[in-house]
């Protein structure tokens, strides 16, 4: 126990020098000395008292650190073997253009939630999309939540945020490589053969979910699309109610052809269609209008965007077990497969006037629309592909300067020969 000059008890850890001032100090759970001093003995105790409780509920901080420089540890420690090479400068280009310069000269203890929110509204004030703005939130909540892991944080400001997608500018188009691997998790499951045919066809999920057997032309090998299946509660109805309905527009009444996967899809399908109709409980036979629909539910009942939905989701949870949560697939809705095929054609060469009619769009504008929406990253690598040409021409002049060059010093070498020390032409 401390004493005071005049020898009065001030309390554990607590003493007063000769010169008046009160000092009181302890070893906190880190192993660093914590020391408090002042005149005030009230205002030094409170403090002491403060930190020590901290200390005690180990809801203290091991020192004060920057973002800047845990951004550092992060990645060469927390980060080391876990995410591959290309992601981690990714991950680096966002980090010093979009957060470091606004956040990173702040201590991790004092970056507030609202000073998040405000970093992600400028940038959306900028024009940045979704992608980026949902990319600096999940680096920096991963970045916090390790920093919380080891010590250096109590809360994760971040924690709450999220980034809306706004669907009119941020369309969802899987990249080659998130189709490769969702499709190849998916193999096997129950509604693989209705991802397939999404993503090979482009249908909407109420068309998908309100097709027949008989709505195929297997000698033109085309589908023909003839209705959709709604999920909605219209004014009669006590609850939401399945309902047959026109396809969306006149132009939504369409024949798309059907390509070697979409084949085997929906010949797999049927198969599966029979099997699950006969092992159907008779408690869910379905209404006689809904018995002929191709894809349905476990139970032979009729399918529902949600019940999609959620089917996604599970096949994106199984990819990112395995994956680390900054390279996380993100979940879509069933809506993306038709964004995708899109994408695909236009990235095959299909002209748009083609893709129109297999979406049933109503006019070549919402086409030319969708294009500049989704292919954006493909043009750039369009120009990537103009520029290796003007590489290769560069190039080749190069190499012709170099043949022309070989070429003079041979001939040269003919004209011009030595006699002795004469120079003879």
């Amino acid at each position: 126990m401390g004493k005071d000059l005049k020898g009065k008890e001030l309390g554990q850890g607590i003493v007063q020098r000769k010169n008046g001032r009160y000092e009181a100090r302890f070893t906190n759970r880190f192993g660093k000395r914590i020391s408090f001093s002042g005149y005030d003995l009230k205002d030094v105790k409170k403090r002491y008292n403060e930190s020590f409780y901290e200390n005690e509920k180990e809801i203290n901080i091991r020192e004060n650190i920057k973002l800047d420089d845990w951004y550092i540890q992060w990645m060469n420690v927390c980060k080391y073997d876990v995410i591959r090479p290309d992601t981690k400068r990714h991950y680096n280009q966002i980090y010093k253009k979009h957060i470091s310069p606004y956040l990173g000269n702040k201590y991790l203890k004092d970056i507030k939630q609202i000073d998040i929110k405000k970093r992600l509204k400028e940038l959306d004030n900028k024009g940045y999309g979704f992608e980026t703005k949902n990319k600096v939130r999940i680096i920096l909540l991963d970045i916090l939540n390790k920093a919380i892991v080891n010590e250096y944080l109590c809360k994760n400001p971040v924690k709450g945020i999220s980034v809306k997608r706004d669907e009119e500018k941020d369309i969802k188009v899987l990249s080659v490589e998130e189709q490769s691997i969702f499709f190849d998790c998916c193999k096997g499951t129950f509604y693989d053969n209705l991802y397939v045919v999404a993503v090979t066809t482009g249908m909407r999920i109420g068309e998908l979910a309100g097709l027949k057997w008989s709505d195929i032309d297997w000698n033109k090998k085309v589908i023909n699309v003839k209705r959709t299946l709604v999920y909605q509660k219209y004014d009669d109805d006590i609850q939401k109610e399945f309902h047959i309905e026109q396809p969306k527009t006149k132009t939504s009444k369409r024949s798309i052809p059907i390509n070697k996967q979409c084949e085997m899809a929906l010949k797999r399908q049927y198969v599966q269609k029979m099997v699950i109709t006969s092992k159907a409980p008779k408690s869910k036979t379905p209404r006689d209008e809904f018995k002929e629909f191709l894809f349905t539910t476990k139970f032979n009942t009729p399918l529902n965007s949600q019940t999609v939905c959620d089917s996604i989701k599970k096949i994106v949870d199984e990819i990112n077990l395995t994956r680390d949560t900054l390279d996380e697939m993100e979940t879509f809705s069933p809506h993306c497969f038709r964004h995708t095929f899109a994408t695909r054609c236009f990235e095959a060469g299909i002209q748009p006037k083609t893709v129109q009619s297999y979406l049933g769009h109503a006019t070549l504008q919402m086409t030319m629309d969708l294009y500049t929406k989704v292919m954006p990253s493909y043009m750039v690598n369009e120009m990537d592909k103009f520029s290796e040409l003007y590489d290769n021409i560069e190039n080749e002049n190069d190499n012709i300067t170099e043949k022309h060059y070989n070429e003079s010093v041979e001939k040269n070498s003919k004209i011009v020969t030595f006699i002795g020390d004469s120079l003879v032409v």
